[in-house]
C-alpha cells in the first residue's frame, strides 16, 4: 500500500507539472490507523503483479468520505479507478450514511473531471492552516487525563449531535488514544463541553521526527469555543515539545477561518471537497464541525 500510494501520487504531481515532487511513504502507524478506522472500508485490489489499487472508506456517524485511494501508475485508465470508487460509494450507501464525500486537489482538472463522472459534485474547499508555535502555552484539558473517559466521550457525542447530527467521531478519538497517535483536547464553559478537537502529533511521513500536530476533528458551540481550543492546542503542541499546528478549515466556516488567520496561520495547501449528488453534506445553523476527509 506504501508503495502503490507514493508512486501514485508522485505521478500525480508529475503528470501536473510538479516533476520535483516526491511524495513520501506514510507512518505504518498512519496505515493501521486508516485501515482500522475504515474496518469493513479498508478495501483493496490485487492483479499478477501484486497490490493494484486500494480505497480506505471511512464512516463517522452517518458521515461517509474516502481517502487514501489510489491505483497502481500503469494500471491507472483501464477502468480500475471507477471500480473502487464505485465499491466506497456503494459499501456506504449499505451503510446507510447521509454524507459521502471525498477530497481532491482543486488544481487537477482530471481527478475533478474523474469524480464528476461518478455523480460527484464540487463544494467548497479545504484550506490547511499552519503555524509556528510560541515559547510557551496552557494546554486545554485532554481526554487522555479523564478520570473517566468513557463519560467524556459521551460528551462528545452528544455535543456534536446537537451541532451535526450525522457526524459522531468518538470511534475515531478512541483508536487513537489506543494506537498512541494523539489525544482530543477539550474546551469547557461554565462546567460543560463547549468544543473539543481530535489531534494527532505522531509523523505523517515514514521515518521523520515529530514536527506539527494536525487536527483531524474539531467541533464548536460558538467561534469563542473555537479561539478556546485552538489555543489549547498550541498549549498542547508547545508541551510535546512540537514546532507547529496544522488546522484544516472548511471554508464552509468562514467566521473560523477569519480567525485562524488572526491567529497568525498562514495557508499551506488547499484541497477540494467534492460529494457525491444526493449525498450532500449539511452545513449546520450554528457552531464549527471540521472532519477532516483526509488521514
Amino acid at each position: 500500500m506504501n508503495a502503490v500510494f507514493s508512486e501514485s501520487f508522485t505521478d500525480r504531481y508529475r503528470r501536473d507539472g510538479l516533476v520535483g515532487v516526491r511524495v513520501p511513504q506514510l507512518n505504518p502507524s498512519v496505515w493501521r490507523y486508516a485501515i482500522a478506522d475504515a474496518v469493513e472500508g479498508a478495501m483493496v485490489w490485487y492483479d499478477d503483479d501484486g497490490l493494484a489499487a486500494f480505497n480506505m472508506v471511512h464512516r463517522s456517524g452517518r458521515e461517509g468520505w474516502m481517502g487514501p485511494l489510489a491505483v497502481r501508475p500503469e494500471r491507472q485508465g483501464q477502468g480500475l479507478g471507477k471500480r473502487i470508487v464505485q465499491a466506497g460509494v456503494d459499501w456506504l450507501q449499505a451503510g446507510g450514511v447521509q454524507t459521502i464525500g471525498l477530497e481532491t486537489m482543486p488544481r487537477t482538472v482530471d481527478n475533478i473531471g474523474f469524480y464528476s463522472g461518478l455523480e460527484f459534485v464540487p463544494r467548497y474547499l479545504t484550506v490547511t492552516l499552519t503555524r509556528e508555535l510560541p515559547s510557551d502555552g496552557v494546554p486545554a484539558e485532554c481526554l487522555s487525563a479523564a478520570s473517566d473517559p468513557e463519560r467524556v466521550l459521551e460528551q462528545c457525542r452528544s455535543l456534536t449531535s446537537e451541532i451535526q447530527p450525522s457526524c459522531d467521531f468518538t470511534r475515531e478519538m478512541q483508536l487513537t488514544a489506543d494506537l498512541g497517535l494523539g489525544d482530543t483536547s477539550l474546551v469547557r464553559r461554565h462546567g460543560a463541553l463547549a468544543g473539543f478537537a481530535l489531534w494527532h502529533s505522531s509523523p505523517l511521513a515514514e521515518g521523520r521526527a515529530a514536527e506539527e500536530l494536525r487536527v483531524l476533528k474539531l467541533v464548536a458551540v460558538d467561534l469563542a469555543a473555537f479561539d478556546a481550543l485552538i489555543e489549547g492546542l498550541m498549549g498542547a503542541a508547545v508541551g510535546l515539545g512540537l514546532t507547529g499546528l496544522a488546522v484544516r478549515c472548511q471554508t464552509a466556516f468562514p467566521d473560523a477561518y477569519r480567525s485562524l488567520v488572526r491567529h497568525g496561520f498562514q495557508v499551506q495547501w488547499t484541497d477540494l471537497r467534492m460529494t457525491r449528488t444526493g449525498y450532500d453534506e449539511p452545513i449546520p445553523a450554528s457552531g464549527i464541525v471540521f472532519s477532516n476527509w483526509e488521514i
